[in-house]
């Protein structure tokens, strides 16, 4: 075996330019298809693990995927809100321990403006039932006071008493910033990865404060009420986006989703978090097949050139072949020198993948949750991964052995024999 070894070895080194762009290829598709897995992995991880500890979201009767998206994940804009009464009222069923209202609707430079209570910061959890934590500051306490997400403050170079500008709707008309009413950072959050690091925290108050004067999206003509005369009003919301809800026993969650969808003051539904998330993904599983496919594809190809390699040196290798045989290699000798020279080229076009794959997550995990907010896990290959690592090594030898089947059954006269005799 271990002069088998050395002859595959040497007979590899010789054609090495050609093999190396084998192996380079077969690399490749291991780095695909490993990214493809470990972003696929962790992008759901990072989405279930966005909120955690609450039981049902409330909000206006639409879809449950609808207001999970622009709840939690501060994605589209809500079409409908529910009356705040209704979540005054929601705090007094007897199963429910905490309710969060939150409202939505205007933005600072991009980022989302979320209109909360400071239970938010009590009972708001992500990943595994994990709290809030100020890296810096304090929560608000006063109307005009803000409480960044760790995004928020990096990407602006924000700190703390640095003053803020919010701007009606999401930012896309022009003249609709709510600048007579500036708002001034009191605390920055710690990097959660989660949606709550692209937002700015104010309270109902506050955001009821900015729309004293507008009316229907815009501001009501000839009126102009100042920061200090608005906090002397009374400033309870009208109206809210949603509320998280938590309970004092989990069994009682379907009890209290049905008491929701049957309130009568206004049309509401509550919606589990998890089921939710599970049809949310649902909906985007054909970009998620695709990914793999395109990976897959991939990785054929490599095999495919691995194959075409092999067969073209085939040709040139038939009188080596046939000096192997004249000296007492036999036929299952060079099939299965073919079939090595095949591993060999699949475990060091893998381990290249595999090792340039590692490298890639610990170097490049900080920069992708800082652009884009998605936690990479830098650890060591799950069994799904090193499955696929190994797969494209089995699937090289495999791709040899139609290779390794015509060396078999090349003879040795055929080798030996001048063209054209």
């Amino acid at each position: 075996m271990s002069s088998l070894l050395t002859i595959a070895w040497a007979s590899a080194w010789h054609r090495r330019f050609a093999l190396s762009l084998v192996v380079l290829s077969l690399a490749l598709s291991t780095f695909l298809l490993l990214t493809v897995e470990r972003v696929r992995h962790d992008v759901r991880d990072n989405f279930s693990n966005a909120v955690s500890g609450t039981d049902l979201i409330v909000g206006a009767r639409s879809g449950a995927v609808q207001l999970l998206l622009y709840s939690v994940f501060r994605i589209g804009q809500p079409t409908q809100t529910m009356e705040y009464r209704s979540v005054q009222a929601l705090q007094t069923d007897p199963a429910v321990r905490w309710v969060v209202p939150i409202s939505l609707g205007d933005s600072h430079r991009g980022f989302p403006v979320v209109a909360t209570t400071p239970a938010y910061f009590d009972h708001f959890r992500y990943g595994q039932r994990r709290p809030l934590e100020l890296r810096e500051g304090r929560r608000f306490e006063q109307v005009f006071e803000a409480v960044l997400g760790a995004d928020v403050a990096q990407q602006r170079g924000y700190t703390l008493g640095e003053g803020l500008v919010l701007r009606h709707g999401s930012g896309a008309l022009d003249n609709a910033d709510h600048a007579d009413m500036p708002f001034t950072v009191v605390g920055i959050l710690a990097r959660t990865g989660t949606p709550v690091d692209r937002s700015v925290h104010i309270s109902l108050e506050g955001m009821q404060a900015l729309h004293v004067d507008w009316m229907a999206g815009v501001p009501l003509p000839g009126r102009r009420t100042s920061a200090q005369d608005a906090q002397a009003m009374d400033l309870t919301p009208r109206t809210v986006t949603a509320a998280l809800v938590g309970l004092k026993s989990r069994g009682a969650v379907f009890a209290v989703q049905r008491r929701v969808g049957s309130y009568e003051a206004e049309p509401l539904m509550a919606v589990l978090p998890g089921v939710a998330l599970d049809e949310l993904w649902g909906t985007v599983a054909n970009a998620e097949k695709a990914l793999t496919l395109m990976s897959v594809l991939v990785g054929v190809v490599s095999l495919a050139g691995l194959m075409a390699v092999v067969m073209t040196a085939l040709e040139q290798r038939r009188r080596e072949l046939a000096v192997l045989r004249s000296v007492g290699a036999g036929p299952r000798r060079v099939f299965a020198l073919l079939l090595l020279e095949g591993l060999m080229v699949s475990l060091i076009g893998a381990a290249c993948g595999l090792s340039a794959w590692a490298l890639a997550l610990w170097a490049g995990s900080p920069w992708v949750q800082s652009e884009y907010g998605i936690i990479l896990s830098a650890g060591l290959p799950s069994l799904r991964e090193t499955a696929l690592v190994l797969a494209v090594v089995l699937a090289g030898v495999v791709a040899s052995l139609w290779p390794g089947w015509r060396a078999y059954r090349l003879s040795l006269a055929d080798g030996l024999a001048p063209r054209g005799a």
